[in-house]
């Protein structure tokens, strides 16, 4: 099994990078949150232009039709620049879900303006659940059981992260209903998973840059802080956390087609969030009382990785569904 990267892959990461970068995301954050999703679709665009929302959809339905651990690529970096919107449900969930079904007819409908960034779509699992960003996609869907619904937005819900703006909905017409709806949900859920885990690293990573920096420029008793040992010792730790995620993220997007799909899917989660979380109360605590404040744009990483976290299953959830393959596992080997 390969872990590495290929060129294509490394190019496909930094000219995403390039792209949020110039489009100065932390202001667009902030629009975003307070409704205002002008500029925020401005990059979604250019970020379906360069083929970051059309990687696992078909080439039939104006996708690219590429591999999932380029979707965790793209998605790393969406994360690493905290890019707002529902893009984990529009490049991920609703193309699983759809492309699973066996009726076409919602993917021909929705998936090739999902592939062009000219519309997003959410989805929630469970009908009490809210849905993220609902007020700006154009296409709102609701599972319950084995039945899919396009829904519509009813109340917001407070948020911990205020550019993921959650909704509650209400189904209307139905999609699709029957046996093969619950497979394809499985299967979508456990997409969602892997996006989130990949957005998880990479806005590790984006803390982690960012208190390196600060700790290089940040003097105290006449020297940068980053040249004193504990505070080393706390950045390396981040480090080794994140540098420990990254091969179980690539492997489960390697195995998502796999029997091993959910126990990959899991451990992914649930050490990229841990190791994103890691680095977060390092990066507060590197960052002194200026880390505490809206002002500063580390605000908007912390916000990101707290939402992430719990969204696609819990740490209780994920870690239940380890053990329960792990001992599956050990019962077939006697």
């Amino acid at each position: 099994m390969k872990f590495a990267l290929s060129p294509e892959q490394r190019d496909f990461a930094d000219s995403l990078r390039k792209m949020c970068e110039a489009a100065g995301t932390p202001g667009i954050v902030r629009a975003w949150s307070g409704g205002d999703h002008r500029g925020g679709r401005g990059l979604i665009r250019q970020l379906a232009g360069a083929g970051a929302l059309g990687l696992i959809i078909d080439e039939n339905h104006g996708g690219l039709g590429a591999e999932t651990i380029d979707l965790v690529v793209a998605m790393r970096e969406l994360g690493r620049a905290a890019v707002p919107g529902p893009l984990v449900e529009t490049a991920a969930v609703i193309p699983t879900l759809l492309q699973a079904l066996p009726d076409s007819a919602s993917a021909r409908r929705w998936l090739p303006a999902f592939a062009e960034g000219q519309a997003l779509g959410t989805i929630t699992l469970a009908p009490d659940a809210p849905a993220v960003d609902a007020d700006t996609a154009e296409v709102v869907l609701v599972a319950d059981g084995d039945r899919v619904s396009i829904g519509h937005r009813t109340d917001p819900v407070r948020s911990v992260d205020a550019a993921r703006r959650l909704f509650t909905v209400a189904a209307d017409e139905v999609v699709a209903e029957g046996d093969a709806v619950r497979a394809a949900l499985d299967a979508a859920f456990d997409a969602g998973a892997l996006a989130t885990a990949a957005q998880l690293l990479g806005a590790g990573r984006a803390l982690l840059d960012t208190s390196v920096a600060y700790v290089e420029q940040r003097h105290q008793f006449g020297k940068p802080i980053g040249r004193y040992q504990a505070v080393k010792h706390h950045l390396a730790n981040a480090l080794i956390g994140l540098e420990m995620a990254e091969p179980l993220l690539n492997r489960a997007a390697l195995s998502l087609d796999s029997p091993d799909r959910a126990r990959d899917v899991s451990a992914a989660k649930l050490a990229c969030a841990e190791a994103a979380y890691r680095t977060a109360r390092i990066a507060l605590q590197v960052h002194g009382a200026i880390g505490y404040t809206a002002e500063h744009d580390l605000s908007l990483w912390l916000a990101k990785v707290t939402a992430l976290q719990s969204v696609w299953g819990t740490a209780d959830f994920h870690r239940a569904r380890v053990g329960a393959a792990l001992r599956a596992e050990s019962e077939a080997l006697g």
